[in-house]
């Protein structure tokens, strides 16, 4: 249950940070960073990723790579 809420918060990222929805290898890729640094962040309106992007000298070597892929597009 935990686990189909946080897939459906991560799904529901977006705005200025990302102009796609998140890929299965992105919400992969950040499930465990989300839920260390940014758990009681309410998806919408960026929100999650700029708690993200504040911890980022933190996140795993996988999450850095899809979200940094993600602000290229």
């Amino acid at each position: 249950m935990t686990r189909t809420i946080l897939i459906v918060a991560l799904l529901g990222l977006s705005g200025a940070a990302y102009a796609q929805d998140l890929t299965a290898e992105q919400r992969s890729a950040c499930m465990g960073d989300y839920e260390k640094f940014c758990k009681g962040v309410a998806p919408g309106g960026g929100r999650v990723i700029a708690c993200l992007s504040k911890s980022s000298d933190k996140l795993t070597p996988d999450c850095k790579r899809v979200l940094t892929a993600a602000e290229k597009k």
